[in-house]
C-alpha cells in the first residue's frame, strides 16, 4: 500500500448528525429474462431495508440511480413509481433521480449525505436496477456506439466505447511499459474475486491469461475477454445518521472525506489518458482526509476496462506510477494479497450493470466495512477503503474514503 501521503487535517469528524451507511442490497447479476425491471427493484429494496435494520415505513426519502436499458422504466422512475410500488405514498417526502455515468454512485452519497445532514432527510434508501443482459442486443449496442460520443467528430470516424477503452490502455501500455500479459491479469485477478462472490455473473467460470489473450480482437490492443458483459442486476443502500445508526446497529459505515475531477468530455480533449483525473481526484480527497492511501484495507475502482483500473490505483496512490498492472500480476490485488481490489468481482467479471457497475462496487465496499460478505470473501478486520468511479468517456473520477465506525467510538 504505497504513498507519500501526509494528513493535513487529523482532527476528529465524527458526530451523532453524520451521514452513515447502514444496510446494502444486491441481486445476482447475469441474464434473467424471467426477473422484470420493477420486480428487482423492490426485490432489491426490501433487501437493504432489511439488512438496515430499519422498516419499510421509515424510509422518507428515495434517490434513484437511472437504468439505461429502457426510456420508458427510466420515466416511470422519474415520475416516484417506486414510492407507491414500496408503499410509502403520502409518507415519502421526496423522490428523485440522480445521474452521471459510471459515477452516479459516488454523486449520490453525497447528495444522500447532504440530504440527512442538513435535515431535509432522516433515511434514505438509494436504489438502482438495470436490464442490460435481457434487452435486445442490437440496440444496446447502438446505445452505447452513440450516447455520449461526440456527434461533431468522433461518431463520424466511429468511436465507440470499446474502441475509446482501446485508446486509453494504448496509452497505458505505452506509459507503463505493461504488457498485455500485464493487463490480461487485471481480468484474471478480478475472475478469481468473482469466483467468491454469489452475486457475480461469472462466479462459475475460471478465466486465464492464455484464454484471455486467445480471444478475438476487437478494438486492438482489447481483446473480448478483456471486455465488459452486459448485464442484468440491481443494488441499493440505505443512509441514516450516525445517532439513528446507533440504535439499532454495532457498527456502520461513514464518509471520512470525498474528491473529483471532471477532466474532460470528449477524450480527444483529455490531455494525458495516461493518467485522466484520478491524482487530482485524490488529493483533494485526501487534503479533508486524517489517513490517506497506505491506510487503506481495500480499493473498490471502476473497472470496465483494466486500464481504467490501474490508472485510478496509481493515481489514488496505491501503488507507484506505472505499476499498476504488474501490482495485479503479481497477485498483490487478488484474494490473499496485500491490497485486495474488486472484490466483487468488478464489471468485468461479476457483471456490468449500466450505471450501476460503479453502485456494486460501493455496496461491495460497504459491504466489507460493515463485515457482512460471505466468509472467503470477507477481508479479515476491515477498517477503512477506497472507492473510486468514473462516468462516460472516463470524463471524471470520483472518490470516496469510507471507515468503519463502532458504536462505542462515537
Amino acid at each position: 500500500m504505497a504513498g507519500d501521503f501526509v494528513p493535513k487535517l487529523t482532527t476528529d469528524k465524527r458526530s451523532p448528525n453524520d451521514p452513515v451507511f447502514i444496510g446494502v442490497g444486491e441481486l445476482p447479476s447475469g441474464r434473467f429474462p424471467n426477473r422484470t425491471f420493477i420486480g428487482d427493484l423492490t426485490d432489491v429494496a426490501h433487501l437493504a431495508i432489511l439488512d438496515s435494520g430499519l422498516s419499510r415505513s421509515d424510509i422518507d426519502t428515495i434517490l434513484l440511480i437511472p437504468c439505461l436499458h429502457s426510456f420508458a422504466d427510466q420515466a416511470d422512475l422519474i415520475f416516484s413509481r417506486m414510492v407507491e410500488e414500496l408503499g410509502l405514498s403520502r409518507s415519502a417526502k421526496s423522490s428523485f433521480m440522480v445521474h452521471s455515468g459510471g459515477s452516479t454512485s459516488d454523486n449520490a452519497v453525497r447528495i444522500a449525505s447532504g440530504l440527512i445532514a442538513s435535515g431535509h432527510a432522516r433515511n434514505v434508501l438509494v436504489l438502482q436496477a438495470e436490464r442490460w443482459g435481457s434487452a435486445d442486443l442490437s440496440k444496446m449496442v447502438t446505445m452505447l456506439t452513440l450516447n455520449g460520443i461526440p456527434q461533431e467528430w468522433e461518431q463520424p470516424s466511429g468511436i465507440t466505447f470499446n474502441a475509446i477503452g482501446a485508446m486509453i490502455t494504448r496509452a497505458y501500455m505505452e506509459a507503463s511499459g505493461s504488457t498485455p500479459e500485464d493487463m490480461a491479469s487485471v481480468c484474471v485477478a478480478l475472475r478469481q474475486w468473482s469466483r467468491l462472490n454469489p452475486n457475480a455473473m461469472y462466479r462459475d467460470r475460471d478465466l486465464t491469461i492464455d484464454e484471455i489473450l486467445a480471444s478475438k480482437m476487437v478494438s486492438d490492443p482489447l481483446r473480448a475477454k478483456e471486455c465488459p458483459m452486459l448485464a442484468d442486476g440491481a443494488a441499493a443502500f440505505v443512509m441514516t445518521t450516525a445517532e439513528n445508526a446507533r440504535r439499532n446497529s454495532d457498527a456502520w459505515v461513514r464518509v471520512n472525506a470525498s474528491g473529483g475531477c471532471v477532466s474532460h468530455y470528449s477524450l480527444g480533449q483529455e490531455t494525458n489518458a495516461a493518467t485522466l483525473g484520478w491524482k487530482i481526484a485524490a488529493d483533494r480527497a485526501y487534503t479533508h482526509s486524517d489517513w490517506g492511501p497506505a491506510d487503506a484495507d481495500f480499493a473498490q475502482i471502476y473497472d470496465s476496462y483494466a486500464a481504467i483500473t490501474t490508472i485510478g490505483a496509481e493515481g489514488l496512490g496505491l501503488v507507484p506510477p506505472g505499476e499498476g498492472a504488474r501490482f495485479f500480476r503479481a497477485g498483490h490485488a487478488s484474494p490473499g494479497g496485500k491490497l485486495p481490489m474488486n472484490t466483487n468481482g468488478g464489471l468485468l467479471s461479476a457483471g456490468h450493470t449500466g450505471v450501476g457497475g460503479g453502485l456494486a462496487l460501493l455496496v461491495e465496499g460497504i459491504r466489507q466495512l460493515l463485515h457482512r460478505a460471505e466468509t472467503p470473501r470477507q477481508i479479515e478486520g476491515a477498517r477503512r477503503g477506497i472507492i473510486g468511479g468514473s462516468g462516460g468517456s472516463y470524463m471524471d473520477a470520483q472518490i470516496l474514503l469510507l471507515e468503519r465506525i463502532e458504536k462505542g467510538e462515537l
